[in-house]
C-alpha cells in the first residue's frame, strides 16, 4: 500500500495521544539522532529513569510542565510502505477549536481511550466532531491496556459501548485495536500480552488501510493570480482543488458563466498537458475571458453552486459571543466578502451532535448557523469537497479570525436589482472599464464582466443571473448610460439593504 496517509490523534486528556506518536516514532525508527538526544535530556531533567516518548510532540514549555497537549503538533514520519502526517491534537475542552483544526485535513482519526476510565464524554466528543469534520473512518486505540492486566473483558467492554455510538453517528468504517502505548505492545509489534487479540498492530493497520476519497466534485481552481508575462499571454494561477484538467478540455468561468477550453497548462513552471488535484498550476484559455483573483475555473459539467444564502456549521473561535445580525468578512477559496450571521440554527451538543437551542456561540462551541453573503460565492458541500465546502469568518475590524466553518446546504440567489441596474454602457476606456471592475470585484466583491458592446446579449443573460456588466466601446440600447460615479449611485441591493454598494 503506498501514498500519504493523513492522520490525526485525539482522545481525552492523559490518554496517551502524544505517547502514542512518540511509541511509532521511536520503534519505527524515524527520529533522528538531535531530537533523540534532546528528549533524552529532557527525560532526564524531569527524573525519568526512561524516554519520556511523550516529548516528541508535546513541544511547548507549558505543555512539558502540565503533562497536556495544547496545540496542534505535527509530526513526519515514514516507513518502506507508506508515508504519514500526524497531528498530535489536544482533549481539553478549552482547546476543542484547535482539535477542529487539526483534524479537519486528515484521512484517518485515531482516538485514544484509556483503559481504566473507560468510555468518557471527551472521547465520546472527539469522534463526534470526527464524524462531523466528514471522516469516515476511525481508529480507537484503547491504551493502557497495561494498568488493567491485558484484560481481554475490558476491551471489548469499551469496544461494545463505543461501536454503538459510532454507528448512531453513521461512521461506516470503525477498526479498535488495544495498545500500551508506554511499553509498545501492539503499536508496531504484535503484543505477547494480548494472544486473544487477532488483528493488526497499529502501524500495520495504517500501513495497509485505505486511504479514503473525499472529495467528489469536479474540477475547481480558485483563481489566485493572473500572470500576463505579455500581451498575447493570460494565465489563470492558482491550486486545483479537485479533479483534473487537461489541455482541450472544456472549462468554465464560475462568476460568469462563459466556457472555453483549456489552451495549455504549466505545472511547476514547465508545460503540461494536465494539472491535478493537489497541484499548483498555470492555466491559458482560448478565448479572451475577463477573470481575477477571487473568480474560479470549474468543470462546465458539474460546476459548483452559486449561492449568497446557506447554511453551516462553524466552530467559534473568537471572544466576543457569535450572535444573529452582526457583520463579518468570509474568506472562502481565494475570495473575501462581507456577510452577515442570518439565523442561529442551533448548538450542537458535540457529545452527540444533536441540536438545541441557543441564542449565541461562544468560544469552542460547535453551531449550526445561516449566513448570506453581500455578493454570490461559489460553493460545495464541506462532505463532496471540503475546499469549496469550508471557510473562515473574519472579524472586519480587528481582522481576527473568529470562526472556520463547514458548508451543509445552499439556498440560491439573492442578486443585485433589475436587469437595467447591471447593465451600463460605461462612458471611459476599456482599461478604466477593467480597473473599475477590479475594484468592485475585491473591494466589495461583487460579480462583475467587462464586455464589447458588440456582445450585447451575451451581457443581458449575464445580468439576468446577477452579475453587473459594463459595455465598452458604445451603448446598448436598455441599459444604463453614465460614469464611475453613476455606477456608485445607481447600484442597489435587491433586498433594499441601502443605497450604494
Amino acid at each position: 500500500m503506498s501514498g500519504l496517509l493523513r492522520l490525526a490523534t485525539a482522545g481525552s486528556v492523559d490518554d496517551g495521544k502524544s505517547s502514542l506518536i512518540g511509541r511509532l516514532l521511536y520503534d519505527s525508527k524515524s527520529i533522528m539522532e538531535d531530537q533523540m538526544r534532546s528528549i533524552e535530556r529532557a527525560s532526564r531533567s524531569r527524573g525519568s529513569d526512561g524516554l519520556e516518548l511523550a516529548l516528541l510532540t508535546d513541544g511547548l514549555r507549558a505543555e512539558r510542565e502540565q503533562n497536556i497537549t495544547i496545540d496542534v503538533a505535527y509530526r513526519y514520519f515514514s516507513t518502506a510502505k507508506r508515508k504519514f502526517i500526524v497531528a498530535d491534537t489536544p482533549g481539553h475542552l478549552q482547546y476543542t477549536r484547535n482539535m477542529v483544526t487539526g483534524t479537519s485535513t486528515a484521512d484517518l482519526s485515531v482516538v485514544l481511550v484509556d483503559a481504566r476510565k473507560g468510555v468518557l464524554s471527551q472521547s465520546r466528543r472527539h469522534v463526534a466532531i470526527s464524524s462531523l469534520l466528514g471522516i469516515r473512518q476511525i481508529v480507537v486505540a484503547v491504551n493502557k491496556m497495561d494498568l488493567v492486566g491485558f484484560s481481554e473483558d475490558v476491551f471489548r467492554g469499551i469496544e461494545r459501548e463505543l461501536r454503538d455510538f459510532t454507528e448512531r453517528l453513521g461512521v461506516p468504517r470503525v477498526e479498535f485495536i488495544p495498545i500500551s502505548a508506554l511499553l509498545g505492545d501492539n503499536v508496531v509489534d504484535r503484543s505477547s500480552n494480548m494472544g486473544w487479540y487477532e488483528g493488526r498492530p497499529m502501524l500495520e493497520f495504517l500501513e495497509q488501510v485505505e486511504i479514503p476519497e473525499r472529495a467528489v466534485s469536479g474540477f475547481r481552481l480558485p483563481v489566485q493570480l493572473v500572470i500576463r508575462p505579455h500581451q498575447d499571454y493570460r494565465g489563470f494561477a492558482g491550486r486545483v482543488e479537485s479533479g483534473a484538467i487537461r489541455v482541450g478540455d472544456p472549462v468554465g468561468v464560475a462568476i460568469s458563466g462563459l466556457t472555453s477550453r483549456v489552451a495549455s497548462i504549466h505545472v511547476a513552471g514547465a508545460v503540461a498537458q494536465e494539472a491535478k488535484a493537489g497541484q499548483a498550476a498555470v492555466v491559458e484559455l482560448e478565448h479572451e475571458i475577463d477573470a481575477s483573483r477571487g473568480d474560479m475555473l470549474v468543470s462546465p459539467a458539474d460546476p459548483p453552486a452559486r449561492t449568497d444564502r446557506f447554511e453551516a456549521v462553524v466552530c467559534w473561535l473568537g471572544d466576543r459571543p457569535l450572535k444573529t445580525g452582526r457583520n463579518y468578512a468570509i474568506l472562502h477559496t481565494t475570495r473575501r466578502v462581507a456577510v452577515i450571521v442570518e439565523r442561529l440554527v442551533s448548538q450542537i451538543d458535540v457529545d452527540t451532535l444533536e441540536p438545541r437551542p441557543a441564542n449565541e456561540l461562544n468560544t469552542n462551541d460547535l453551531g449550526r448557523v445561516v449566513l448570506r453573503s453581500a455578493s454570490p460565492l461559489f460553493v460545495d458541500p464541506y462532505d463532496e469537497n471540503p475546499s469549496t465546502g469550508s471557510f473562515v469568518l473574519v472579524d472586519p475590524g480587528t481582522n481576527a479570525t473568529v470562526a472556520a466553518g463547514m458548508i451543509e446546504q445552499s439556498f440560491g440567489d439573492r442578486v443585485l436589482g433589475s436587469e437595467a441596474n447591471r447593465t451600463i454602457s460605461f462612458a471611459g476606456t476599456a482599461d478604466e472599464a477593467h480597473r473599475l471592475a477590479k475594484e468592485l470585484r475585491e473591494t466589495y466583491g461583487h460579480s462583475v464582466l467587462v464586455l464589447d458592446a458588440g456582445h450585447a446579449e451575451a451581457g443581458r443573460q449575464a445580468a439576468a443571473q446577477g452579475f453587473v456588466v459594463l459595455f465598452t466601446g458604445g451603448v446598448v440600447p436598455g441599459a444604463l448610460v453614465g460614469d464611475r460615479e453613476d455606477l456608485w449611485r445607481t447600484l442597489r441591493y435587491s433586498e433594499g439593504d441601502g443605497d450604494g454598494i
